[in-house]
């Protein structure tokens, strides 16, 4: 499968959206104090592409939108991985890795610290994480809204 890593644009915000809310769904998220009640889900075209806050999507040969990831600024030098999710059929594939490599490289230029949070029950991704250099904390940082996510993670950038 070929596959391009592209910046946002305004016909990807559905599918987007449907991406984050099905995978959502999948484990458990869909409820308040998750992204489920994110107001900006189905816009972030809009709210995207400035370089404090930046979101790319995966894209097969065919157009279709397989996964997304992007970074926005949490407080003073640390910034948040977010909305990074992929089909369950893009799992495995290596797109979450390029596109987590497309998120880190360009945050790291602006900023010393990425933080994240995610769901316990979210195994594989974590594995994911710490595979990057995310290392488990304890407490939230920043008002992100998302106090139902119970595994926080951040990495320092070198």
């Amino acid at each position: 499968m070929e596959v391009r890593i592209r910046e946002i644009e305004p016909k990807d915000d559905q599918a987007v959206e449907a991406i984050i809310r099905d995978c959502l769904k999948e484990y458990g998220g869909d409820h308040a104090g998750t992204a489920w009640c994110d107001p900006d889900l189905g816009r972030f075209s809009q709210i995207y592409g400035r370089p404090e806050m930046r979101y790319w999507v995966a894209e097969d040969e065919n157009g279709k939108i397989l996964g997304g990831a992007g970074y926005g600024p949490l407080e003073g030098n640390i910034c948040e991985l977010q909305k990074m999710y992929t089909l369950p059929q893009a799992r495995g594939t290596g797109i979450a890795h390029l596109l987590i490599q497309t998120v880190l490289k360009e945050a790291a230029e602006q900023y010393e610290q990425c933080y994240l949070e995610t769901f316990s029950n979210m195994v594989a991704a974590q594995k994911f994480y710490e595979k990057y250099g995310f290392q488990r904390i304890d407490h939230f940082i920043g008002s992100t809204g998302h106090v139902a996510c119970d595994a926080k993670y951040i990495k320092d950038f070198e």
